[in-house]
């Protein structure tokens, strides 16, 4: 294989979360006066850390969004993942591969820990990521498009970022794995190509992705 190190990004990738917390995201923000649709959150957020959120709300209106936006935001999207989430399609097969070819693998996810761990739980993908393997915009206080989370984790996986690639579906996402000298595999299941031009490659399918890493 030409990669030493596979970066998985989690909401998007691994588990087919988006469309879950994108409606939330919309619904939230709209209840609290900032008139948000399903695409505007796709568009704007996804892949974003929820600084971004506050951050972004507050440049385009001047207003901050209440102390308590995480933890509500939160609990209705896990209580939500808990109904609803599962892997995403062909995911499983890849980290078989992989573990089975003994290539090296990580998730670096702009959601937080708890975050992480909730969806691996419900979808049963914790089996494929114990503690070493899980790192979050938590562990560095400034998520994507910064490159410090992908060089974190490839810093912590003990491998150069030439040496390593980022399986990613958002903007944001390729933007920082490029940023950190990483190659960057773009994954359009929900995202149109275009918007992931950065990427060296571009594949639809999970299915694809064992040969892109040959």
């Amino acid at each position: 294989m030409r990669y030493d190190l596979v970066i998985f990004d989690n909401d998007g990738v691994l588990v087919d979360s988006e469309p879950i917390s994108n409606r939330l995201l919309a619904a939230y923000l709209t209840e609290l006066g900032h008139p948000t649709s399903y695409e505007d959150s796709i568009r704007d957020y996804m892949g974003s850390a929820m600084h971004r959120i506050h951050e972004l709300i507050q440049e385009r209106t001047g207003q901050r969004l209440p102390d308590s936006f995480d933890d509500v935001f939160h609990g209705r999207v896990f209580a939500a993942f808990e109904r609803e989430l599962e892997a995403v399609a062909g995911v499983v097969d890849v980290l078989e591969k992989l573990a089975a070819d003994g290539v090296p693998y990580c998730v670096a996810s702009s959601g937080s820990h708890e975050r992480i761990r909730v969806g691996h739980r419900t979808t049963g993908l914790d089996r494929w990521f114990e503690d070493s393997r899980i790192f979050s915009s938590q562990d560095v206080g400034k998520g994507k498009p910064a490159p410090d989370l992908f060089l974190h984790a490839a810093e912590r996986m003990g491998v150069g970022p030439s040496r390593c690639v980022v399986v990613e579906d958002s903007p944001l996402g390729v933007e920082a794995a490029v940023a950190a000298g990483m190659d960057v595999y773009g994954f359009t299941r929900m995202t149109p190509a275009a918007r992931l031009a950065g990427a060296g490659q571009l594949f639809a399918d999970m299915s694809e992705l064992p040969a892109l890493l040959a």
